[in-house]
């Protein structure tokens, strides 16, 4: 496949005509960049895609939802926008298969790493921004997340899964969610991870930029298997624990 038809299928996904050059540093990762004398990477266009998406959403949840107080919007955007959401979109749109990686990453799975391939959705999201406008963006993003923010609505408990993880643990006398924390990367850009257990059995795990959303994920992970397995099986493990 040729650049031309590469920028061709980038812009069929963003729905606008962008300009190849505009594409084309949006799908260049840093790893990419240094291998090859100091190229523009996409992380200029990731800063001003993630600050485009925030508004979008921020304005979204302020209009669908006027008697939510500033708490619950706030939850209800970091259950929407989060690295792992953003991830999962990114590999509904086939992204990872347009990226420029070095070769570290190449052989390191980074077509399907999460940090990756959220920046990259990003990256785009401020493409089309900086090249079509925010009539373009806005369509854009609202085609992607208007689903998310659907299923994070009709899911009450997803505005703070940790209380309500610890509610139901406590509802079903499984014991308290204790989370174990990593983290990874330099200090400017670390990953952190998350383990939860409930009564030393895993049941959930996450991966974030900073430690509070990785915990959200791990509980999010947790409440939904154990309210899964509540009909007749409460209290089933994680598959790797379940021995």
């Amino acid at each position: 496949m040729t650049d031309g038809d590469r920028f061709q299928e980038l812009e069929s996904i963003a729905g606008v005509a962008i300009d190849h050059d505009v594409l084309e540093r949006a799908v260049t990762h840093r790893s990419y960049a240094y291998e090859n004398g100091g190229l523009p990477t996409n992380e200029r266009l990731e800063f001003l895609g993630d600050a485009v998406l925030g508004v979008i959403v921020t304005e979204t949840l302020f209009r669908r939802f006027p008697d939510l107080p500033e708490g619950q919007l706030a939850k209800l955007r970091a259950a929407v926008v989060n690295m792992r959401a953003l991830a999962d979109v990114s590999r509904s749109l086939g992204l990872g298969e347009y990226l420029r990686l070095g070769r570290g990453e190449e052989s390191t799975g980074g077509r399907d790493k999460s940090s990756i391939l959220a920046d990259a959705l990003e990256a785009l999201i401020g493409a089309v921004y900086y090249a079509v406008g925010i009539e373009a963006a806005d369509a854009f993003v609202h085609r992607l997340f208007d689903p998310l923010i659907d299923d994070a609505a009709r899911r009450g408990a997803g505005l703070d899964w940790k209380t309500s993880l610890q509610e139901l643990t406590a509802s079903h006398m499984l014991g308290v969610p204790y989370y174990e924390i990593g983290d990874s990367g330099p200090d400017h850009e670390k990953t952190f991870t998350a383990q939860v257990r409930v009564g030393g059995v895993a049941y959930g795990s996450g991966a974030g930029r900073s430690k509070k959303e990785a915990e959200q994920q791990a509980a999010e992970e947790a409440w939904n298997r154990i309210r899964e397995s509540a009909n007749g099986r409460v209290g089933e493990p994680a598959a790797d624990d379940a021995d």
